[in-house]
């Protein structure tokens, strides 16, 4: 067995397959059995393989790459949480680890301790931010104690899953190795194995009707963030359409606001940057460099947009976590959709095809001599770590793959759950970050260009993910588990996807494998209490404790014609929050208190029958408030202004602006300006109520 054993931790494979399943009389080259078999060496991986050793029972862990850690050890070192006190567990114990390696003198090569600052630490003794390598070596470290044996290799897309029945009995790699086990684990960001055992899964957006969410499905809208802020031609010739759609634009137009599609949002590289000058490499030029790809960042630099177009984070040792920032920055829109049900050879190019976009895209910024001078000498100022990703050129050898499937079971966690409409009562840890999709597309309107699905939603309690997500139905399969791929809609998952929580996930998935395999029972059919019990003696976090915020008032509820600022027209830059509660709907907006006369939200009412509508405006009071924010209300005698005080208390949350004539032939709108205000202008809900 041990001879066995050791070529299976010797394995590496490289073979393209496609998909399918096999029978499991079909099964051959068969390594040691196992309790546990968990695939995919992501965070939320290493965590489940650490718990299931601990747990006493034998367990392999299968990673498709070279490197562990996922994305925790692929740049993302600024870690995303929402609220810390959310992650318990071995999730904590891994952040606690990181401090423990920064409590070393040796640690600080490029500067000393005390030099460093981050905004997301306050005094625990555990530590968020970190440089890539460190975290795998964390990694290593820990499968190592818990003596988990790592093999290398690729699931077999064409014959890898063998089932008898609604049972996995083994995975085979694609060098013909097989593995058996009495639970499987489905640790990876793209979910292979749950999709080739059969489970039903979702790529792309859900429509907002799917599950009564209203952030889901197409954005065009709500996509305010991320945007254009000038106009920008997209046509080849400027002003001549059929002269065709410049690079970085896709030809077909946004489609149609909270409908289905099968787009997801855009992946990019999380950059580990330095302005070290002994350690920093300067800007590669790709060798497929064309300068006409990037005439849509030169036009958007020769309109006005002078922003830095990217966010480093700066990481200890004048390191960076880097990402996304602005209309054309490192996230890579429409590059991916493939990416999710595509064959390894799919997956890699889509991989290449970023590291040539995100090396063209720097290069420019910090060369090119259309890109504005203040811009340039930043990103000469920053490069690639030398040190940081030494076998892959210094770029990250993991690609951030923001979504790819999405498991389907029993319970799917979606916006309600977020917002605490819906509460998990079978929780198995928490997630507490604001619902975050980036954009998914670029498209021309209007003569301009425009980015489209950025949604940031936050300003909720940290909620329950279900037991019940993280497992497919039954009748499916009855012994996998899924940390990562979870059951959650688009947008939900947008909130749930953060590292710190797949290793919660991974952990909880663990525990419950090992008493189903104690009972002899399915996975779905662990009992609750006992798992619970469990995890908490493990130190999960499964309740939120601390104060709660109120959802928000249920539109579909209230009385009269009620349009939430989700379907409202906007213009500008509005930032979407819930920081304030009483507001209608998933959020409010608000104009930052800037761009004063360029925000504009219109909501345009279909009136039913004639007659007098007191027209009422939703706020949510503070102190930082206009107090002369011009509303314009088109009705059927004209069009009359009024300027509302947003200091002034409002009655449940509205205040009235006074009744109007309103006929279903004439036009009725309300629009809400920011134009000469003093102060934050906040857009929530319109509501028109018949006067009888």
């Amino acid at each position: 067995m041990r001879s066995c054993l050791m070529m299976v931790l010797a394995m590496s494979v490289a073979v393209f397959g496609a998909p399918g399943v096999v029978r499991a009389q079909d099964v051959t080259t068969k390594s040691p059995p196992y309790d546990i078999v968990v695939y995919g060496g992501t965070s939320g991986g290493i965590i489940a393989a650490v718990q299931a050793a601990k747990m006493k029972k034998s367990v392999v862990l299968i990673e498709p790459s070279k490197h562990l850690g996922g994305l925790t050890s692929g740049g993302l070192g600024a870690t995303d949480i929402g609220n810390k006190s959310a992650i318990g567990g071995l999730s904590r114990g891994f952040y606690r680890a990181v401090a423990e390696h920064y409590a070393k003198d040796d640690a600080w090569k490029w500067e000393k301790r005390e030099a460093y600052r981050s905004n997301r630490q306050s005094g625990e003794t555990e530590m968020w931010t970190f440089e890539p390598h460190v975290a795998e070596a964390i990694y290593r470290d820990m499968l190592k104690a818990a003596k988990v044996p790592v093999v290398t290799g690729r699931l077999d897309l064409k014959n890898g899953v063998a089932k008898a029945g609604e049972r996995i009995v083994s995975i085979r790699l694609e060098s013909g190795l097989t593995f058996i086990g009495s639970m499987f684990i489905d640790a990876t960001y793209e979910g292979d194995l749950l999709a080739k055992a059969g489970v039903d899964y979702h790529v792309g957006r859900e429509a907002n009707a799917k599950y009564g969410e209203t952030l889901n499905g197409v954005q065009a809208k709500n996509a305010t963030h991320h945007q254009f802020i000038k106009a920008v031609d997209p046509f080849v010739k400027p002003g001549d359409p059929t002269s065709g759609l410049l690079p970085l634009i896709q030809k077909d137009g946004p489609g149609e606001d909270g409908a289905e599609d099968r787009r997801v949002q855009t992946y990019n590289l999380r950059l580990c940057t330095t302005d070290v000058p002994e350690n920093r490499r300067a800007w590669p030029k790709p060798p497929d460099y064309d300068e006409k790809r990037w005439e849509l960042l030169f036009r958007s630099c020769e309109a006005g947009d002078t922003r830095i177009p990217w966010n480093p984070i700066f990481m200890p040792n004048r390191k960076t976590d880097t990402n996304n920032n602005f209309a054309i920055s490192t996230d890579f829109l429409a590059a991916n959709y493939d990416y999710p049900d595509g064959d390894y050879a799919t997956r890699e190019r889509i991989y290449k095809e970023h590291i040539s976009y995100t090396s063209g895209l720097l290069w420019s910024l910090a060369n090119h001599p259309r890109v504005p001078e203040s811009v340039r000498s930043h990103f000469q100022r920053l490069g690639l770590a030398k040190d940081e990703f030494t076998d892959n050129d210094n770029w990250p050898h993991q690609l951030y793959v923001r979504e790819a499937r999405r498991m389907i079971s029993d319970y799917v966690m979606t916006q309600h759950n977020c917002q605490g409409r819906v509460v998990a009562e079978d929780s198995v840890g928490l997630a507490a970050y604001t619902m975050d999709s980036h954009n998914t597309q670029r498209y021309a309107k209007d003569g301009r260009v425009w980015n489209e699905g950025d949604v940031q939603v936050g300003g909720f309690s940290p909620y329950a993910i279900s037991y019940r997500s993280i497992v497919p139905k039954k009748s499916q399969c009855s012994n996998l588990l899924v940390p990562v791929c979870l059951a959650a809609t688009h947008i939900s998952y947008g909130s749930i996807r953060m590292e710190p929580v797949f290793m919660v996930l991974g952990q909880s998935a663990a525990t419950a494998a090992v008493m189903a395999i104690d009972a002899n029972s399915s996975v779905q059919d662990v009992p609750y209490a006992k798992l619970r019990e469990r995890l908490l003696a493990d130190e999960q976090t499964l309740d939120w404790t601390g104060p709660k915020r109120t959802p928000g008032i249920d539109a579909a509820k209230l009385p009269g014609l009620v349009i939430d600022n989700t379907d409202a027209k906007l213009t500008g830059d509005w930032t979407h929050s819930a920081s304030t509660s009483g507001f209608v709907g998933a959020d409010y907006l608000h104009d930052n208190n800037a761009a004063k006369g360029n925000c504009r939200a219109e909501f345009t009412f279909k009136i039913p029958k004639p007659g007098k509508y007191d027209v009422r405006v939703a706020y949510t009071v503070n102190p930082n408030r206009a107090t002369n924010v011009p509303i314009t209300i088109t009705f059927a005698d004209g069009e009359k202004t009024v300027k509302l005080d947003q200091k002034k208390e409002t009655k449940d949350g509205f205040r009235s602006l006074g009744a109007f004539l309103f006929d279903p032939s004439q036009p009725a709108k309300v629009v809400i300006s920011n134009a000469g205000t003093d102060g934050y202008v906040i857009v929530d809900a319109v509501q028109l109520v018949e006067e009888k």
